[in-house]
C-alpha cells in the first residue's frame, strides 16, 4: 500500500472518533477538509473561511490532497477535541457560537475570534497591544476600490505575519454580542432563580425557516404578493414582511398544534393559482386558511417540515396565552 493509500486510510480512520465526527466550527456532520496548521477538521464551507487565516491556518482536503506522514502525525497529537480544550476554554456564556445553516459573517467572526485573535484561551490575550510591538487595532479610513469613497474601516496590524488586515463585518458580531451580553445579565436579574440554560434560548433566537413566499388574503381573491417571511419555533409565529429587513412585520400567524385545529398540507384550494410562484402551501388554523406559493421545489419541502415541526411541538402556558391574545388582537 502507498503512502498515500495508508495516510488517507488513517486521516478516515481519525474522522470517525469523537468530536472528529463534526466540523470544529460549525458542528456540521462528516467534515472532510482539515486545517493541518491547527490540527482541526472541517467542512467545506468553514475550510473556505480558514483559507483567508494567513499564516494560521492552512487546508486540506482529506480525500483529494496528498498527507506526507509528519502531517498525519500532527493530525494525530492534536484533532478536535485537543483545539476545542485550547481554543474554546473560555468562551462566554451569552457568546453566540454560530450553526452550519448560520450566515458566512457570524461564521466568519467565530472562527476569526478563535483562531486569529484567540480570544477565548486560557492564555491572556491583550486585544490592543502598544503601537511600539509592531501590532496594532484601530481604525483607518480607506478609500474604495470602485467608487473611491473613503469608508472607516477596523484595521488589524499583525508584526510576526508581517500583514495589515482590515474588516467591515467584525463590528456587527461585536454589537450582536455584546447584545446579548447585557441581555443575559438582564435576564439573570429579572429571573434570579432561572438556570443558565434556561436564560441563554432566550438572549437571541433563530428562525427555524426563513425566506420569499408569495401570500393571498383571507378570502383568496386578492392577488399573491411576494413577502419576507420568518417562522419563529419558540414563539410558534409566522411573520411577514415586505422586506427581510423592514423593522415590523406586515402580520403575523400563530401556528398551534395539531390536536387544536392546526395542520399543514402541500397544495392550493382548487381553482385557485398563484402569481409567479405555482407551488402551494395551506395552513389551516382554527379561524382560516393561510395560502402561500413557493418558488420551487426545494424550499415547499423546507417549509412543509419547518411548519410540522411546529404544529407537532407541545405548546406551553405561555403558548396558549399567546394564541388567545393574538385573537383578541384580529378581531
Amino acid at each position: 500500500m502507498s503512502d498515500r493509500d495508508r495516510n488517507k486510510r488513517i486521516l478516515l480512520e481519525l474522522l470517525r472518533e469523537g468530536e472528529n465526527r463534526k466540523c470544529a466550527d460549525c458542528g456540521i456532520a462528516d467534515p472532510d477538509w482539515a486545517s493541518y496548521t491547527l490540527g482541526v477538521f472541517i467542512c467545506l464551507n468553514c475550510s473556505g473561511i480558514h483559507r483567508n487565516l494567513s499564516g494560521i491556518s492552512r487546508v486540506k482536503s482529506i480525500r483529494l490532497d496528498f498527507w506526507d506522514d509528519e502531517l498525519i502525525q500532527y493530525m494525530k497529537k492534536h484533532g478536535n477535541r485537543v483545539a476545542k480544550k485550547h481554543y474554546e476554554a473560555k468562551i462566554p456564556l451569552f457568546y453566540y457560537k454560530p450553526q452550519a445553516s448560520d450566515c458566512v459573517v457570524l461564521k466568519e467572526q467565530w472562527i476569526r475570534a478563535k483562531y486569529e485573535r484567540e480570544e477565548f484561551t486560557d492564555v491572556d490575550n491583550e486585544q490592543q497591544e502598544s503601537v511600539t510591538s509592531g501590532n496594532r487595532v484601530g481604525y483607518l479610513w480607506k478609500r474604495g476600490k470602485d467608487n473611491g469613497n473613503f469608508q472607516q474601516r477596523n484595521f488589524r496590524l499583525l508584526e510576526k505575519e508581517g500583514v495589515i488586515f482590515y474588516y467591515s463585518k467584525e463590528e456587527i458580531v461585536d454589537w450582536f454580542n455584546a447584545i446579548r451580553e447585557a441581555r443575559f445579565r438582564y435576564l439573570k436579574g429579572a429571573f434570579p432563580t432561572a438556570t443558565d440554560a434556561e436564560l441563554i434560548p432566550k438572549l437571541t433566537r433563530n428562525y427555524i425557516k426563513e425566506g420569499y413566499m408569495e401570500k393571498t388574503g383571507p378570502k383568496q381573491k386578492e392577488s399573491f404578493k411576494k413577502r419576507w417571511f420568518t417562522l419563529d419555533n419558540q414563539d410558534r409565529k409566522l411573520l411577514y414582511f415586505k422586506e427581510p429587513l423592514d423593522a415590523y412585520a406586515q402580520g403575523e400567524v400563530f401556528i398551534g398544534h395539531s390536536e387544536y385545529g392546526y395542520n399543514v398540507t402541500e397544495g392550493l384550494p382548487p381553482g385557485l393559482k398563484g402569481n409567479k410562484w405555482r407551488l402551494g402551501i395551506t395552513i389551516e388554523t382554527p379561524e382560516r386558511k393561510f395560502v402561500f406559493t413557493c418558488q420551487d421545489e426545494k424550499d415547499l419541502k423546507e417549509w412543509i417540515g419547518a411548519f410540522k415541526e411546529v404544529i407537532f411541538k407541545p405548546m406551553s402556558i405561555q403558548d396558549y396565552t399567546a394564541e388567545a391574545s393574538l385573537r383578541r388582537k384580529q378581531r
